[in-house]
């Protein structure tokens, strides 16, 4: 705050919540906002996630009963009946069917890995920037502490007068950081954990179905030389 009467006259002081707020990022020093911009990026990257999730899952949840219906034509040697089939079936085990079942015959099992990593890749978007964050704001926290207990024996160090209370209380402001970077680590991890949960599981159900085309293709291939 400038301390200008005209300032002072004109401008109406934050009471409240905001004050309390605006009185932490003073005292938190050049930390304060790079950690706002580390909580705000993992914000917008946790919403946007649970959107791209929330999606994925309904969408698979839509399409379980094609999936079957999809190893049955395949296994039946049905396959451009399988690969329509998998074109209109939404979510993630509709699209890398499809893609298998559209190469099949250069390379069944290549397209198939290819594809659910495609899926993979685009689930796991913006996680490594969470990790990031994760790691970063405690560190900034840490790094605005020392800063701040620098400054504070500096002043012990150039005036034996100095009232301890005053350094002592610089060293307090000075933990603010430590505290604030501890926050955006902890609500940064508990949504990065469930995301890597989430991939983790929808890997082990893609490799699942893909192991079930494979074996449903082979039965196809051997149904249409018989």
């Amino acid at each position: 705050m400038l301390p200008c009467p005209l300032y002072l006259a004109t401008t109406a002081e934050p009471t409240g919540a905001l004050a309390a707020i605006q009185t932490v990022f003073d005292r938190g020093g050049f930390a304060m906002p790079l950690l706002l911009i580390c909580s705000l990026v993992a914000v917008a990257i946790t919403i946007e996630r649970l959107l791209v999730f929330w999606r994925n899952h309904r969408a698979t949840t839509a399409g379980h009963d094609a999936v079957d219906q999809i190893l049955v034509q395949a296994a039946a040697g049905h396959f451009a009946e399988a690969e329509a089939l998998a074109r209109a079936t939404p979510g993630m085990a509709g699209r890398v069917l499809a893609q298998g079942l559209h190469h099949r015959d250069l390379g069944l099992h290549d397209s198939l890995e290819e594809a659910a990593n495609a899926e993979l890749d685009y689930l796991r978007r913006g996680l490594a920037v969470l990790d990031t964050i994760i790691t970063l704001g405690p560190l900034l926290g840490i790094l605005g502490t020392v800063t701040g207990i620098i400054r504070s024996f500096h002043v012990l160090g150039v005036n034996d007068t100095v009232d301890p209370t005053v350094v002592t209380g610089g060293i307090a402001e000075a933990l603010l950081t430590t505290a604030a970077g501890l926050g955006v680590a902890i609500f940064a991890l508990i949504p990065f954990n469930f995301f890597i949960a989430n991939v983790r599981r929808r890997a082990r159900t893609l490799e699942h179905i893909i192991h079930q085309l494979e074996m449903a293709f082979g039965k196809g291939k051997q149904s249409s030389n018989q």
